[in-house]
This record gives structure tokens, sequence and C-alpha cells, in this order.
């Protein structure tokens, strides 16, 4: 499948820094679903490769929106999850952990990649490969300090996302601390839910994500 062509600084131009987890959707409704997270401001979507039919699933999201969102897999652990991903025509790599194979891979091919660190070495590893975001996870499990603490010695040459246990009450808590956006998975979609909860959802953090930038002054 070609891949869709994006601007360069599509991530850059993104005011709202909050990933989508899709995780255990089906195909026949992922397109409800992400239209209801993208009119409330949602541009970042990803559906793990542990939901049922997920390569369906991504292809369909891509064409449905074309170069508006950045559409993409998470839990991308394999070389054969990345080469599935690639026939997508998915444009952002989302991975628990850092696979290096994965990762020059993904940048040779030009996909944004958000990639899983949790140690120092890992973060300053993923950094230095030159990813687009690093991903500490998981955040939730590791805490405010351990996070600040990271982010303190971090390389600035990429974006810094909390990922794993972050939900309505803590988010702000983490982006106080010094990163960049997060991604969310279960206080934004659970299996089974409705469109309307989904729908109410975004929005709850759509508002705390606006609320905490006019605050802060946040760019």
């Amino acid at each position: 499948m070609d891949l869709i062509k994006l601007p360069m600084n599509f991530l850059t131009k993104i005011d709202f820094p909050l990933v989508a987890i899709l995780r255990g959707i089906y195909p026949e409704e992922v397109i409800e679903h992400a239209k209801a997270m993208y009119e409330i401001g949602f541009r970042l979507i990803e559906v793990p490769t542990n939901s049922p039919n997920w390569e369906k699933s991504v292809q369909l999201l891509v064409d449905y929106f074309g170069d508006k969102a950045l559409i993409g897999a998470g839990t991308v652990i394999t070389e054969e999850h990345y080469e599935s991903f690639k026939k997508t025509g998915g444009r952002l790599l989302v991975t628990p952990n850092f696979n290096p194979t994965i990762v020059r891979a993904a940048i040779a091919d030009n996909i944004t990649t958000c990639i899983g660190a949790f140690s120092v070495t890992e973060v300053v590893g993923a950094a230095q490969e030159g990813v687009s975001i690093v991903k500490i996870f998981p955040a939730g499990n590791a805490g405010l300090e351990y996070c600040k603490s990271i982010l303190t010695i971090a390389p600035r040459t990429s974006k810094y996302y909390c990922v794993g246990g972050i939900n309505r009450e803590n988010l702000t808590e983490f982006l106080d601390v010094g990163f960049h956006g997060a991604g969310l998975g279960s206080d934004l979609y659970k299996p089974g839910q409705s469109v309307d909860t989904t729908k109410e959802n975004a929005q709850v953090y759509f508002d705390i994500y606006k609320n905490y930038k006019n605050e802060n002054n946040r760019d």
C-alpha cells in the first residue's frame, strides 16, 4: 500500500499531543470511535497489535483520515509486526520497548516513531537513534519522581510522552514534570463502550489539556 504523505512538521504542528490507544477495538467499529475522537481534537490514533484484526483497523483508519491525522499501530514488538504494519500504510509506529532494528527500519522508512523506554540507557539510546518521541512506559508505575529524574538527563532531540497508567486525575501532574504529551488507554477507550462514551471521554481529556495549556502558557 502507498504511504500517506504527511508534512515533515506534522507532529510539531499538532497542538493536542495526546495519543488515543484503541486497544481491543474491532474493524467494524473503529471508524466511528476514531471519528468521534477526531471531531473533539485527537490527531494521533493507534491500534495495538493485540487487538482483533488490527491490520484491517489501521488500514481502514488510514483510508478514512488520509493526511488529516497520524494513524498507526501500537505494541509493535517484532519485525513481523513491523512488516505487517508497513503494509497498512500507517505513519505512526508505537512500541512498548526499544528495539534498535525496528527503530532504524522505521526511521529509514520516514515513519513517525513513538518508542517505549524505561531505563536511562533505553531513554538515551532511543533519543540518540533519532526517534520522534520517546515514550516513557509504564510511566504510571514508575511515578512522578522517577519520570522527573529521567527527563532531567534526557537528550532534547526528541519529544517525551508518558504512557501507562495515565488518567484524567494525574495527566497534568505528569505534564508538570516535563512531558510534551501522553498516551491514553483504558481511561479513554475500553472495548465494548459506546461511541457516545468515547466522545464524552475524549471531550474530558481535550478540556483538561486545553485548560492546562492556557494556565501554563504552554505551546
